[in-house]
């Protein structure tokens, strides 16, 4: 089973780095922190906020 995002949650989500708002890139299931240049994955429906698990722009 596929969970889908919830765009309303990204009104509440802040970039951890950067405290800014994101973006939802709905093709790569990421919410993209173009300042901090990191794409946080979603997964199951679920924004993986660590920085850790993040994806550099550069990828």
């Amino acid at each position: 089973m596929s969970a889908t995002f919830d765009r309303r949650m990204l009104e509440a989500l802040i970039c951890p780095v950067t405290h800014e708002g994101l973006r939802y890139d709905a093709e790569r299931q990421e919410l993209i922190s173009q300042r901090a240049g990191l794409a946080f994955p979603i997964r199951d429906g679920i924004p993986v906020m660590l920085v850790d698990e993040a994806r550099t722009l550069d990828d």
